[in-house]
């Protein structure tokens, strides 16, 4: 009977607290999903890779001695495929060469022999349709709860845009599709570099010149390892408010969102007495932006009056910005213990508006849609309690004891001391 009135109890609480929290907040996905790593590498085959100017060699062996390297080298879990551009078509109609992309290597458990067998074959050829690779690679990769990633070499500019490799990008980041593209230079060309840069930074990803033959290999490695290292669930798609009362209610998760220009996006969180909400953010510098600019995490009231604001973060990368911060609700320790036992006694959560606000200005003619890249992390825990005072704890019985040795020693100290001036004085 005991155990059926405290089940009642419960259940009614948690109806009260319903009533009085409004919906549900919405929860991220937490559910852990068993999916390998997948990665595509997208090798440019065009004209240009017969240079001969890496270590006395072309473009194209090095590509290909790094390809048939990493193979043998590839983590047993990791998923592998491989997309060629410009290997094909020999003509000169733009319109035609333009379309030269195929995958040579399915995304799957990699069979070695033949990876290496279809790389050798290779001969550079055509035109270099880099927006229509990396589009057909995204569909290679397909979509999952976990981020995909292409590692594209090339070594010069896209000769066939539209589509523009860069716009391509940006499409794919806002499609919400965990893709990221990291970039490799074969050329030391500023326009190329610049183009990498763009399409490396649209998605999150990073871009390396690579100038050897080692160089290049090394970092495909590590590109391929990172696919496992960052092998995650992807955030939850949320869309944050113009306004607190408007927002979004949150559970505890990871959620990705995009923000215009100086804009100010909210999201509420609602915290218990006796919780501390700890939330950060994160925004990727996907586009060129104007310097002295800033991310601002800030958590208000619901009447705008503010309670704590973020301090700066760093990632430990060039292209994010990060500000977290941590608040703790007010408790009250007789409230909780009596909602516990009482059904009525609910204590109301305090709704918390997280307010993420940028400072990014574009610079000339930079594309404003769409909004940056925003990854926001929100956790609620039980609060630390608050420090006691200073006290020794165990330390008060080493103090009596180095006490009364002192004591002790005074004593026989001033016994010594006597008796050897009275024993001076009689001699």
């Amino acid at each position: 009977m005991i155990n059926f009135r405290r089940s009642a109890a419960v259940l009614l609480g948690l109806l009260a607290t319903t009533a009085l929290t409004g919906p549900v907040p919405a929860a991220a996905d937490d559910e852990p999903v068993a999916e390998p790593p997948r990665v595509e590498l997208v090798l440019d085959v065009s004209g240009s890779m017969r240079a001969a100017d890496i270590d006395g060699r072309s473009r194209i062996s090095v590509a290909q001695q790094a390809f048939n390297e990493v193979v043998d080298a590839l983590p047993a879990e990791t998923q592998l495929g491989i997309r060629v551009l410009g290997a094909t078509y020999r003509g000169k109609d733009k319109k035609v060469g333009c379309q030269d992309t195929q995958q040579i290597v399915p995304v799957g458990p990699v069979d070695r022999a033949r990876a290496k067998a279809a790389v050798a074959t290779l001969r550079p050829t055509g035109f270099t349709p880099v927006g229509l690779a990396l589009r057909s690679a995204a569909q290679d990769l397909g979509t999952g709860a976990t981020t995909r990633r292409i590692v594209l070499i090339t070594d010069g500019e896209d000769t066939c845009a539209p589509p523009d490799p860069c716009e391509v990008a940006r499409e794919l980041a806002a499609q919400g599709t965990s893709l990221v593209v990291d970039t490799l230079g074969l050329a030391p060309d500023e326009k190329v570099r610049r183009q990498l840069l763009c399409i490396a930074g649209a998605t999150g990803g990073t871009y390396t010149a690579a100038q050897s033959a080692e160089e290049l290999t090394d970092r495909i490695k590590q590109l391929v390892e990172r696919a496992g290292d960052t092998h995650t669930l992807a955030p939850t798609v949320v869309g944050g408010a113009n306004a607190c009362d408007s927002a979004p209610l949150l559970a505890p998760g990871v959620y990705a969102d995009r923000e215009a220009f100086s804009e100010h996006r909210y999201y509420r969180v609602p915290v218990r007495p006796g919780q501390e909400l700890r939330a950060s953010v994160s925004m990727a510098l996907d586009r060129p932006v104007n310097r002295d600019y800033g991310v601002l995490l800030r958590a208000t009231a619901a009447d705008g009056r503010e309670l704590v604001r973020g301090a700066d973060a760093g990632s430990g990368r060039a292209d994010v910005l990060s500000a977290g911060l941590r608040w703790s609700a007010s408790a009250d320790d007789e409230d909780a213990v009596e909602a516990e036992e009482t059904a009525t006694a609910v204590i109301e959560p305090t709704t918390v508006c997280l307010v993420v606000s940028n400072s990014f200005a574009p610079r000339p003619g930079t594309a404003a849609t769409p909004g940056m890249p925003v990854e926001l992390t929100v956790d609620v825990v039980a609060a630390a309690p608050a420090p006691d005072g200073p006290d020794l704890g165990r330390g008060w019985a080493l103090l009596a004891l180095l006490t009364v040795a002192g004591l002790l020693t005074g004593l026989l100290a001033g016994l010594l001391t006597r008796w050897w001036v009275a024993t001076w004085r009689t001699n």
